[in-house]
Protein backbone atom coordinates (compact mmCIF):
# COMPACT_ATOMS: atom_id res chain seq x y z
CA UNK A 1 0.00 0.00 0.00
CA UNK A 2 2.68 2.87 0.67
CA UNK A 3 4.78 1.94 -2.48
CA UNK A 4 1.08 2.66 -4.25
CA UNK A 5 0.92 5.34 -2.47
CA UNK A 6 4.57 6.51 -3.04
CA UNK A 7 4.09 6.07 -6.38
CA UNK A 8 0.80 8.13 -7.04
CA UNK A 9 2.59 10.88 -5.31
CA UNK A 10 5.92 10.72 -7.43
CA UNK A 11 2.77 11.51 -10.36
CA UNK A 12 2.23 14.73 -9.09
CA UNK A 13 5.90 16.44 -9.21
CA UNK A 14 6.12 15.08 -12.84
CA UNK A 15 2.94 16.67 -14.34
CA UNK A 16 4.10 19.79 -11.91
CA UNK A 17 6.82 20.34 -14.86
CA UNK A 18 3.83 19.92 -17.46
CA UNK A 19 1.41 17.51 -19.26
CA UNK A 20 2.62 13.86 -19.77
CA UNK A 21 1.15 10.87 -21.19
CA UNK A 22 0.58 7.30 -20.33
CA UNK A 23 4.03 5.94 -21.58
CA UNK A 24 5.65 9.03 -19.76
CA UNK A 25 4.12 8.63 -16.45
CA UNK A 26 4.89 4.90 -16.62
CA UNK A 27 8.81 5.61 -17.41
CA UNK A 28 9.11 8.12 -15.05
CA UNK A 29 7.70 5.56 -12.55
CA UNK A 30 9.07 2.53 -13.81
CA UNK A 31 6.15 0.30 -13.97
CA UNK A 32 3.64 -1.19 -16.58
CA UNK A 33 1.40 1.44 -18.29
CA UNK A 34 -1.35 -0.42 -16.65
CA UNK A 35 -0.18 0.43 -13.05
CA UNK A 36 0.58 3.76 -14.06
CA UNK A 37 -3.21 4.03 -15.47
CA UNK A 38 -4.86 2.68 -12.39
CA UNK A 39 -3.21 5.71 -10.22
CA UNK A 40 -3.83 8.35 -12.63
CA UNK A 41 -7.75 7.27 -13.11
CA UNK A 42 -7.25 7.32 -9.12
CA UNK A 43 -5.93 10.26 -8.69
CA UNK A 44 -8.02 11.53 -11.74
CA UNK A 45 -11.14 10.62 -9.43
CA UNK A 46 -10.58 12.49 -6.75
CA UNK A 47 -9.88 16.15 -9.44
CA UNK A 48 -5.76 15.83 -8.65
CA UNK A 49 -5.05 15.60 -12.16
CA UNK A 50 -6.71 15.75 -15.80
CA UNK A 51 -6.69 13.72 -18.62
CA UNK A 52 -6.96 16.29 -21.88
CA UNK A 53 -8.26 15.87 -24.85
CA UNK A 54 -4.93 15.05 -26.43
CA UNK A 55 -4.28 12.28 -23.71
CA UNK A 56 -2.46 13.85 -22.18
CA UNK A 57 -2.70 14.34 -18.31
CA UNK A 58 -2.03 17.53 -16.42
CA UNK A 59 -2.45 18.74 -12.50
CA UNK A 60 -6.13 19.05 -11.79
CA UNK A 61 -7.74 22.12 -10.26
CA UNK A 62 -9.00 20.17 -7.08
CA UNK A 63 -4.85 20.15 -5.94
CA UNK A 64 -5.03 23.88 -6.43
CA UNK A 65 -7.74 24.34 -4.37
CA UNK A 66 -6.72 22.51 -1.73
CA UNK A 67 -3.20 24.03 -1.90
CA UNK A 68 -4.83 27.59 -1.74
CA UNK A 69 -7.60 26.19 0.99
CA UNK A 70 -4.29 25.17 3.04
CA UNK A 71 -2.36 28.59 2.92
CA UNK A 72 -4.95 30.30 3.77
CA UNK A 73 -6.30 28.71 6.60
CA UNK A 74 -2.75 29.00 7.72
CA UNK A 75 -2.18 32.56 6.76
CA UNK A 76 -5.55 33.20 8.66
CA UNK A 77 -4.67 31.71 12.14
CA UNK A 78 -0.99 33.21 12.15
CA UNK A 79 -2.35 36.75 11.51
CA UNK A 80 -5.43 36.29 14.03
CA UNK A 81 -3.11 34.62 16.60
CA UNK A 82 -1.53 38.39 18.14
CA UNK A 83 -4.69 39.92 17.68
CA UNK A 84 -6.32 37.00 19.64
CA UNK A 85 -3.91 36.90 22.56
CA UNK A 86 -4.72 40.89 22.81
CA UNK A 87 -8.08 40.31 22.92
CA UNK A 88 -7.97 37.90 25.59
CA UNK A 89 -5.77 40.18 27.54
CA UNK A 90 -8.70 42.59 27.36
CA UNK A 91 -11.24 40.79 28.51
CA UNK A 92 -9.98 37.47 30.64
CA UNK A 93 -11.98 35.19 28.62
CA UNK A 94 -10.93 32.16 26.38
CA UNK A 95 -10.85 32.61 22.44
CA UNK A 96 -11.21 30.53 19.92
CA UNK A 97 -10.71 30.95 15.56
CA UNK A 98 -12.53 28.23 13.31
CA UNK A 99 -12.60 27.59 9.68
CA UNK A 100 -15.11 25.26 7.68
CA UNK A 101 -12.95 22.43 6.08
CA UNK A 102 -14.26 19.26 4.52
CA UNK A 103 -17.88 19.44 6.23
CA UNK A 104 -16.91 20.18 9.18
CA UNK A 105 -16.35 23.31 11.25
CA UNK A 106 -12.56 23.03 13.00
CA UNK A 107 -10.99 24.79 15.32
CA UNK A 108 -7.70 25.96 14.42
CA UNK A 109 -6.38 28.40 17.56
CA UNK A 110 -7.42 28.75 21.02
CA UNK A 111 -6.30 31.06 23.90
CA UNK A 112 -7.42 29.86 27.33
CA UNK A 113 -9.13 32.27 29.81
CA UNK A 114 -7.44 33.73 33.18
CA UNK A 115 -9.60 32.24 35.08
CA UNK A 116 -9.25 28.46 36.58
CA UNK A 117 -12.55 27.15 34.41
CA UNK A 118 -11.08 25.42 31.38
CA UNK A 119 -13.44 24.55 28.37
CA UNK A 120 -13.35 20.97 26.97
CA UNK A 121 -12.55 22.63 23.35
CA UNK A 122 -8.95 21.27 21.53
CA UNK A 123 -7.37 22.69 18.45
CA UNK A 124 -7.77 20.74 15.68
CA UNK A 125 -11.22 19.69 17.24
CA UNK A 126 -14.73 19.70 15.34
CA UNK A 127 -17.22 21.80 17.06
CA UNK A 128 -21.05 21.36 18.19
CA UNK A 129 -21.78 22.50 14.66
CA UNK A 130 -25.89 23.25 14.89
CA UNK A 131 -24.99 25.12 18.01
CA UNK A 132 -22.08 27.14 17.84
CA UNK A 133 -21.58 30.91 16.79
CA UNK A 134 -18.49 30.07 15.13
CA UNK A 135 -20.70 27.26 12.86
CA UNK A 136 -23.16 29.40 12.65
CA UNK A 137 -21.16 32.48 11.16
CA UNK A 138 -19.31 30.13 8.41
CA UNK A 139 -22.08 28.48 7.48
CA UNK A 140 -24.21 31.47 7.19
CA UNK A 141 -21.95 32.94 4.47
CA UNK A 142 -22.87 29.81 2.17
CA UNK A 143 -25.10 30.21 -0.35
CA UNK A 144 -28.53 29.14 0.29
CA UNK A 145 -28.84 25.92 -1.65
CA UNK A 146 -25.55 24.87 0.11
CA UNK A 147 -27.27 25.82 3.76
CA UNK A 148 -30.38 24.24 2.92
CA UNK A 149 -28.55 20.71 1.52
CA UNK A 150 -25.98 20.90 4.44
CA UNK A 151 -28.96 21.55 6.55
CA UNK A 152 -31.42 18.77 6.08
CA UNK A 153 -28.22 16.40 6.57
CA UNK A 154 -27.24 17.53 9.82
CA UNK A 155 -28.33 15.66 12.98
CA UNK A 156 -29.48 17.79 15.99
CA UNK A 157 -28.44 16.27 18.97
CA UNK A 158 -30.45 18.31 22.00
CA UNK A 159 -27.41 18.81 23.97
CA UNK A 160 -29.41 21.30 26.17
CA UNK A 161 -33.32 22.56 26.23
CA UNK A 162 -31.37 25.61 23.90
CA UNK A 163 -30.48 23.65 21.20
CA UNK A 164 -31.20 23.89 17.85
CA UNK A 165 -34.09 21.38 17.16
CA UNK A 166 -34.20 21.11 13.40
CA UNK A 167 -32.94 21.82 10.45
CA UNK A 168 -36.31 24.70 10.11
CA UNK A 169 -34.74 26.43 13.35
CA UNK A 170 -31.30 26.04 11.85
CA UNK A 171 -31.90 27.77 8.83
CA UNK A 172 -33.48 30.81 10.40
CA UNK A 173 -30.83 31.15 12.81
CA UNK A 174 -28.61 31.16 9.99
CA UNK A 175 -30.39 34.28 8.26
CA UNK A 176 -30.38 35.82 11.45
CA UNK A 177 -26.48 35.66 11.48
CA UNK A 178 -26.05 36.46 7.55
CA UNK A 179 -27.92 39.74 7.84
CA UNK A 180 -26.68 40.90 11.71
CA UNK A 181 -23.06 39.94 10.87
CA UNK A 182 -22.34 37.94 14.50
CA UNK A 183 -23.81 34.98 16.35
CA UNK A 184 -23.92 33.61 19.73
CA UNK A 185 -24.48 30.17 21.35
CA UNK A 186 -26.21 31.26 24.68
CA UNK A 187 -26.05 27.50 26.11
CA UNK A 188 -27.23 25.96 23.22
CA UNK A 189 -24.32 23.63 23.85
CA UNK A 190 -23.64 23.59 27.42
CA UNK A 191 -26.06 25.16 29.99
CA UNK A 192 -23.30 26.93 31.73
CA UNK A 193 -21.48 28.14 28.53
CA UNK A 194 -22.17 31.26 26.64
CA UNK A 195 -20.54 32.69 23.65
CA UNK A 196 -20.48 35.24 21.24
CA UNK A 197 -18.59 35.87 17.55
CA UNK A 198 -17.76 37.48 14.67
CA UNK A 199 -16.62 36.29 10.97
CA UNK A 200 -13.33 36.97 9.45
CA UNK A 201 -13.51 37.86 5.87
CA UNK A 202 -11.30 37.71 3.08
CA UNK A 203 -10.34 40.38 0.20
CA UNK A 204 -13.76 39.37 -2.15
CA UNK A 205 -16.23 39.62 1.36
CA UNK A 206 -16.62 36.16 1.65
CA UNK A 207 -16.34 34.45 5.71
CA UNK A 208 -12.88 32.95 5.77
CA UNK A 209 -12.52 32.02 9.39
CA UNK A 210 -14.99 32.80 12.86
CA UNK A 211 -13.68 33.88 16.35
CA UNK A 212 -15.12 33.79 19.25
CA UNK A 213 -15.20 34.61 22.88
CA UNK A 214 -17.00 32.00 25.31
CA UNK A 215 -17.40 32.38 29.47
CA UNK A 216 -19.08 30.03 32.08
CA UNK A 217 -22.04 31.85 33.93
CA UNK A 218 -20.22 31.11 37.19
CA UNK A 219 -17.53 33.75 35.98
CA UNK A 220 -19.79 36.39 33.78
CA UNK A 221 -23.92 36.09 32.55
CA UNK A 222 -24.91 35.98 29.08
CA UNK A 223 -25.64 39.55 28.95
CA UNK A 224 -22.58 40.45 30.82
CA UNK A 225 -20.87 38.78 27.89
CA UNK A 226 -22.90 40.55 25.10
CA UNK A 227 -21.26 43.76 26.59
CA UNK A 228 -18.28 42.37 24.45
CA UNK A 229 -19.80 42.11 21.23
CA UNK A 230 -18.34 45.73 20.01
CA UNK A 231 -14.85 44.29 21.19
CA UNK A 232 -15.20 41.80 19.31
CA UNK A 233 -16.47 42.82 16.08
CA UNK A 234 -13.54 45.11 15.78
CA UNK A 235 -11.28 42.69 16.86
CA UNK A 236 -12.96 40.31 14.28
CA UNK A 237 -12.71 43.66 11.42
CA UNK A 238 -8.95 44.16 11.89
CA UNK A 239 -8.01 40.47 11.55
CA UNK A 240 -9.73 40.69 7.85
CA UNK A 241 -8.55 44.21 7.12
CA UNK A 242 -4.82 42.40 8.13
CA UNK A 243 -6.05 39.00 6.24
CA UNK A 244 -6.99 40.90 2.80
CA UNK A 245 -4.35 43.21 2.74
CA UNK A 246 -6.23 46.03 3.21
CA UNK A 247 -4.48 47.18 6.56
CA UNK A 248 -2.28 49.73 5.04
CA UNK A 249 -0.81 52.52 6.72
CA UNK A 250 -2.03 56.11 5.99
CA UNK A 251 0.16 57.78 3.85
CA UNK A 252 2.01 61.11 5.50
Amino acid sequence: MSQTVDRALSILPLLAQGPADLGQVAERLGVHKSTALRLLRTLHEHGLVYRQQDQRYRLGARLFALAQEAVENLDVREIAHAHLVELNANCGHTVHLAVYEENEVLYIDKVESRYPVRMYSRIGKPVAITVAAVAKLLLADLGEAERRAIAEKLDYPMYTSRSTPGPGAFLKELATVREQGWATDLGGHEESINCVGAPIRGADGRVVAAMSVSAPNVVVTAEELLTLLPLVRRTADTISREYSGTNRPKRA
